[in-house]
C-alpha cells in the first residue's frame, strides 16, 4: 500500500502535495486539539488529574488544563511538498515539553521546583493513521 501511495504522490506537482500535505496537518492538528481537550493521552489512557494544594478551595477544578496550548495561535501546523508536521510555537515548546515528559520546572520565577506529571500532549496511535490514510483518499479521489 506504501508504494502505491507513494507513486500516486509522486504525480502530484509540488503545489498540489503540499496544499494536500496543508489539509492533512490541520486534520492532524484538530485530532490533537480533541485529545487535550479530552484531556487523554494519544494511548487513550486519561491525563494524570491535577494535584489538589493544601491551601486551595475545596471541590473540583472547573478549568480545564492546556486550554490555551491547544489554540491555533499556539499548536502550529507546517507542511511543505514531502511533509506535514504539528508542533508547539514559541515560548509554548518549552511549557509543552515538561508537560509531555513529566520533566521539572519552576511554578513561577522564583518559586519552588515542582516535578509535572507526564501528560503525552501530541502523539500518534490508530486513530491518527485512520485521519491520515482517509485524508490521503479524500485528496487522491478527487
Amino acid at each position: 500500500m506504501d508504494e502505491w501511495l507513494t507513486a500516486l504522490l509522486a504525480n502530484l506537482e509540488p503545489a498540489a502535495r503540499q496544499r494536500m500535505m496543508l489539509e492533512l496537518a490541520q486534520d492532524l492538528r484538530r485530532n490533537q486539539q480533541n485529545n487535550i481537550r479530552l484531556q487523554r493521552n494519544p494511548d487513550g489512557s486519561g491525563y494524570e488529574p491535577r494535584r489538589i494544594m493544601t491551601r486551595s478551595k475545596k471541590g473540583r477544578i472547573k478549568r480545564q488544563m492546556f486550554v490555551k496550548l491547544r489554540t491555533a495561535k499556539y499548536l502550529k501546523t507546517t507542511a511543505t511538498a514531502d511533509s506535514a508536521s504539528v508542533e508547539f510555537a514559541g515560548q509554548v515548546q518549552r511549557i509543552a515539553r515538561v508537560h509531555h515528559f513529566g520533566l521539572r520546572d519552576r511554578v513561577s520565577r522564583k518559586g519552588p521546583q515542582v516535578r509535572y506529571a507526564e501528560r503525552r500532549l501530541l502523539g500518534g496511535n490508530d486513530e491518527v493513521e485512520i485521519v491520515i490514510t482517509d485524508a490521503l483518499m479524500q485528496w487522491l479521489m478527487n
